[in-house]
């Protein structure tokens, strides 16, 4: 008999301290499990210990969004292919149990038998450092917004002769009001705490404010750096541009065609008809996030764009709701999109190998 190499399949199932690895062959069979520390060094040798199995054709890995981003990155840099794995659902695991061991199992024979097949976001570019500043930025304007929240909730049971002073005002100007109250010492004195309550809220939202203007001013740049296009495109912001970027991902091919990226977004018509009546609905799922940036790409054309607002009187008139509309230009919008934020992640990723491939030559 010759001798062949054996063909294998790993599987992850990650955690924050630990990653629990499988190994299961061509017809699925168990071979074998261990857990290893979830540091460099950890990963180092869950690679090793895969490779001594045989030929690894693919590892499944749980949370490659999470707890399993740098191990699939280190996985794919030792030239693995990474298949991205969803956990068992609960019907699954209620009737096969959850354990470690099982979960690395079950992501091992998902990305074997091809039921996974995900390819994982790379988060190794600049659309990386897009997604890292943009989840600080959210968090101070959610935290901005609390605290304007809170101000004016006070004012509402606060004295009359505070709520006169800063009755009326702006966001804006209720913070620089805010800050510039005195209260004095007595604390006891209910209008001397909601004076020094509304001047800290006040100095945080100043601060709030500043943070959020550096983290703009940092991310206009590399937005423009990495989609100048998709900035080009009418109802097209910063931010709106920034989170199109973060769910499309550094690795562009692993969306095939612009029909998954608009099941990514949510914009993919869901057939719901009954009966005679044949209609579509509103898509719930996907990245609800990204289904907001459309969103407001589409209420901005459908109020300065000429061919938009034509197109929504038109089908109105043949009886269409205004949500079907919008959905219906969500997915227009969803395919002009996903044409130049390709065009432009392809450029990006291009020019970045160039550059990389010059500095290899060169040193």
């Amino acid at each position: 008999m010759t001798d062949q190499t054996l063909e294998v399949t790993g599987g992850v199932d990650t955690h924050g301290e630990t990653h629990h690895a499988a190994v299961v062959d061509r017809i699925g069979r168990h071979l074998a499990d261990r857990e290893f520390p979830a540091t460099g060094t950890g990963y180092r040798q869950l690679l090793s210990w895969l490779r001594s199995f045989g030929t690894v054709t693919a590892v499944g890995v749980e949370g490659t969004g999470a707890y399993g981003a740098e191990l699939a990155r280190t996985l794919r840099r030792a030239g693995l292919r990474v298949v991205e794995v969803d956990r068992p659902d609960r019907r699954t695991r209620r009737m096969k149990g959850k354990s470690d061991p099982i979960d690395a199992y079950a992501a091992a024979e998902a990305a074997a038998s091809g039921r996974a097949t995900g390819t994982p976001k790379s988060r190794d570019g600049i659309v990386e450092a897009v997604r890292t500043l943009r989840v600080v930025r959210r968090s101070a304007v959610k935290s901005r917004t609390q605290a304007v929240n809170q101000a004016r909730q006070l004012l509402v049971t606060a004295p009359e002769a505070l709520r006169a002073q800063l009755r009326g005002l702006t966001a804006a100007a209720l913070a620089k009001a805010c800050a510039r109250l005195r209260p004095g010492t007595d604390l006891a004195d209910p209008a001397q705490a909601a004076k020094a309550a509304l001047r800290r809220l006040g100095r945080r939202i100043l601060a709030l404010t500043e943070e959020i203007d550096e983290l703009e001013a940092e991310l206009k740049p590399l937005t423009a750096r990495a989609a100048p296009e998709l900035l080009a495109l009418q109802g097209v912001g910063a931010d709106v541009a920034g989170q199109l970027l973060a769910t499309a991902g550094d690795n562009p091919d692993r969306l095939t065609s612009e029909a998954a990226f608009a099941h990514l977004c949510g914009a993919a018509p869901i057939p719901a008809s009954s009966g005679r009546r044949d209609r579509h609905r509103l898509n719930r799922g996907g990245d609800r996030a990204a289904n907001h940036a459309l969103h407001t790409i589409v209420l901005s054309r459908m109020r300065w764009d000429e061919r938009t607002r034509a197109y929504v009187e038109r089908r109105t008139r043949e009886g269409l709701a205004k949500k079907d509309i919008m959905r219906c230009l969500k997915r227009h919008v969803a395919r002009e999109v996903y044409r130049v934020l390709m065009r432009s992640l392809h450029t990006t990723r291009t020019g970045r190998n160039t550059a990389q491939s010059d500095l290899t030559e060169a040193a």
